[in-house]
């Protein structure tokens, strides 16, 4: 999945990577890819994640975990970084999801009843960047569908969400709803139709697999 979702990064662009599953994308591009990753919490210019005997531990991403720089490599206050998210200039944004539903909605800061430590920067990021993908895991640890006709828990961005990774397949969400787009190996797409908790509209031909 997260290889796959790499591949949808296009040269020459500035993209976010947000918490979680997406921090990992870094590590699946060519070392010589020509990207700019950005992080609110103030780099741009993202090289590999490290361990922690190998990094410059005042070096983190927005997630926590251990970040490279690389040449060209820009570090900035938090205020600059966000200006980076509120003016428009990021191209793409990748981001986690405890739920997106068919009319592309986010749900990804909060569950009721567990700790959250508010939303940060995802309602910005998913209101602002040119194009909003979203990895996650296709059910919860409950076996519950997170991808649903209507989201129930509290809302990040209405509308933002144009693609879908998961562990199960690549789904587009469009004006009629979800579109599943690829399978992943060993996957049918019953199997994905049944984990999803709304309509999937499938590919007039055969879809291919990742």
């Amino acid at each position: 999945m997260i290889a796959r979702a790499a591949r949808e990064i296009s040269p020459g662009t500035v993209v976010n990577l947000g918490i979680g599953l997406p921090t990992k994308v870094v590590n699946h591009l060519p070392a010589d890819f020509p990207v700019c990753l950005h992080t609110e919490n103030g780099l741009t210019g993202i090289g590999p994640t490290l361990s922690p005997e190998d990094a410059d531990r005042n070096l983190i991403d927005a997630g926590g975990a251990y970040v490279s720089a690389l040449p060209g490599s820009a570090f900035m206050h938090s205020a600059d970084s966000f200006a980076i998210v509120r003016s428009g200039r990021l191209d793409l944004t990748m981001l986690g999801a405890f739920e997106v539903s068919a009319a592309g909605d986010l749900a990804n800061w909060k569950i009721p009843g567990k700790f959250s430590p508010g939303v940060g920067g995802g309602i910005e990021l998913a209101q602002k960047a040119r194009r909003v993908i979203v990895l996650t895991t296709h059910t919860d640890r409950a076996g519950n569908p997170k991808l649903k006709q209507t989201c129930t828990l509290p809302l990040t961005a209405h509308r933002c969400v144009s693609r879908i990774f998961t562990d199960m397949a690549v789904i587009d969400v469009s004006a009629q709803g979800f579109h599943l787009v690829e399978t992943a190996q060993g996957v049918t797409a019953a199997e994905v139709a049944e984990a999803t908790d709304a309509p999937l509209i499938l590919p007039d031909t055969p879809h291919p697999t990742f």
